[in-house]
């Protein structure tokens, strides 16, 4: 027996942030970045708390490392809200996640509710019971997992995402059609999560250019937030691949953005699932005749599965430079003598995550250096 359950209640649209004045807490802790405070986007939340008591915390920095972490348990320990508000990108989501998680571990606190308020469109992170945080020291991303670190309510209002720059589109976008169609061939998909990821994925190849050309085209900016929203409802319940696990190694080891280096590899892994190299095959894997039929539904498919699956490689890569994003992790910066010396612990990393689990291929360490090798 399966089982389909959506624990976060969503409010979308239009002034979804006026769901916030319903709050009946009476003391809010606010997890978010300097960069919210100084360019007054948390006034936005403030504004809907009138007449209740509230505490910001503004210390989150991009892969949140565990010493900000440990600050943050010390606030709320000593600060003891009932609800906490996580308003930015994934890292103040995914920073709030872990600062929740452990002040319930060592603390007598009461129970708080978690609202979730994303302004950039792509982790999914307010759906989602995982969080990824950084041991800077090691050069490590260690993810948590754990039910208790779904938010209660998620906040989606396109207002909050207007400004983004294309840059940040570019990159989040793309890992949500990472997420997306990791989570729509893992081994634990199932016909619900199927629903959520094509429409994330398709939605993802119809607006993010869109969105990336034209911050005005508020319409382009809702749909690729609601796409992030429903990849990440499906990955949390599918979880996602080998392009995540090499991803968090390589974030973890050189710092390149989440979202640009699974589009870096996201080509690549497309390809290694979907073993359409021989061209004499009449039996395509399951992971093969799903990424034909996301080019499909698109309106890209092929003759035949392997010239599908090559469409859609096809037109990810497009998309890749129509955002003038880097292609390779030579583009990105990276020294191929570093990267080459990195290989290794990459590829055992990577194997030690448990993303890698529900790949649809097993995946060797040969198979990810061949990829790196590709990537690079």
């Amino acid at each position: 027996m399966e089982e389909f359950k959506i624990q976060t209640a969503v409010c979308f649209g239009a002034d979804a942030l006026n769901c916030l004045k319903n709050l009946t807490a009476s003391r809010i802790f606010i997890v978010t970045d300097p960069f919210m405070v100084e360019s007054k986007m948390v006034d936005r939340i403030t504004e809907q708390l009138k007449e209740k008591e509230y505490m910001i915390f503004s210390n989150v920095v991009p892969d949140p490392p565990l010493e900000l972490v440990v600050e943050g348990v010390r606030e709320v320990m000593a600060y003891k809200p009932d609800t906490v508000i996580a308003l930015g990108g994934g890292s103040a989501i995914d920073e709030a996640k872990a600062i929740m998680h452990f002040s319930k571990q060592i603390g007598d606190l009461p129970d708080m509710e978690f609202i979730a308020v994303p302004t950039t469109s792509g982790t999914g992170s307010e759906v989602t019971s995982f969080a990824v945080i950084t041991d800077k020291d090691k050069g490590v991303k260690y993810p948590l997992v754990d039910k208790s670190l779904l938010p209660d309510i998620a906040v989606l209002d396109p207002g909050l995402v207007k400004s983004l720059p294309p840059s940040i589109v570019a990159d989040t976008g793309m890992d949500v059609l990472t997420h997306a169609l990791e989570a729509y061939v893992s081994t634990k998909a199932n016909a619900f999560t199927d629903a959520l990821a094509e429409k994330a994925a398709v939605t993802v190849l119809k607006y993010l250019v869109k969105s990336y050309e034209s911050p005005v085209d508020m319409e382009a900016r809702e749909q690729m937030h609601y796409a992030s929203c429903m990849a990440g409802l499906a990955f949390d319940m599918t979880s996602l691949g080998v392009n995540h696990a090499i991803a968090h190694n390589i974030g973890g080891k050189f710092g390149v953005a989440h979202g640009r280096t699974n589009a870096i590899l996201l080509p690549y892994v497309i390809a290694y699932n979907a073993e359409i190299q021989d061209y004499n095959t009449k039996e395509y894997k399951t992971a093969a005749k799903k990424y034909a039929a996301i080019a499909s539904l698109y309106g890209i498919g092929g003759v035949n599965i392997r010239s599908a699956v090559k469409n859609l490689i096809h037109q990810i890569q497009k998309m890749q430079k129509l955002m003038k994003m880097p292609v390779s992790f030579k583009e990105c910066g990276l020294k191929p003598d570093e990267f080459h010396k990195a290989e290794e612990q990459i590829a055992e990393g990577a194997l030690a995550d448990g993303c890698i689990v529900t790949n649809p291929r097993v995946v060797s360490k040969k198979d990810i250096l061949d990829i790196l090798k590709q990537a690079l």
